[in-house]
């Protein structure tokens, strides 16, 4: 069983930072593209990026780029998502998504992938 489980949101202030983990358990981490996307109250999904299976490939979406990095620890099943600078528009929900086949220029879940149940950010002052 294929589990991805979200980690580190919370609420924070404009300007703060924040990390997201996200632990994935029931496929070959290793061999999977990752990524994350987003949704606030009453949004449509907004991909935020994904890493390449070996850490070095990696894409973002322009509302984040510069400010989020997404990185991998493929000896510990973990994605990560460091979030620097953040905006109140950035406040949603963030998904963990492991991409049945990789495309790294897509941060959005297709009909193969898998996404976890995701942890809330709130950016407010």
């Amino acid at each position: 069983q294929v589990r991805l489980v979200e980690s580190g949101g919370g609420s924070i202030q404009p300007g703060g930072t924040l990390m997201l983990s996200c632990v994935a358990s029931g496929i070959t981490f290793s061999s999977y593209c990752m990524g994350w996307f987003r949704q606030a109250p009453g949004a449509e999904r907004e991909g935020v990026g994904v890493i390449g299976t070996g850490g070095i490939s990696l894409y973002y979406t322009d509302p984040v780029k510069g400010r989020f990095t997404i990185s991998r620890d493929n000896a510990k099943n973990t994605l990560y998502l460091q979030m620097n600078s953040l905006k109140p528009q950035d406040s949603a929900m963030y998904y963990c998504l492991a991409q049945k086949y990789c495309d790294i220029n897509f941060p959005l879940p297709r009909a193969l992938d898998y996404y976890g149940l995701g942890t809330q950010v709130t950016v407010s002052s």
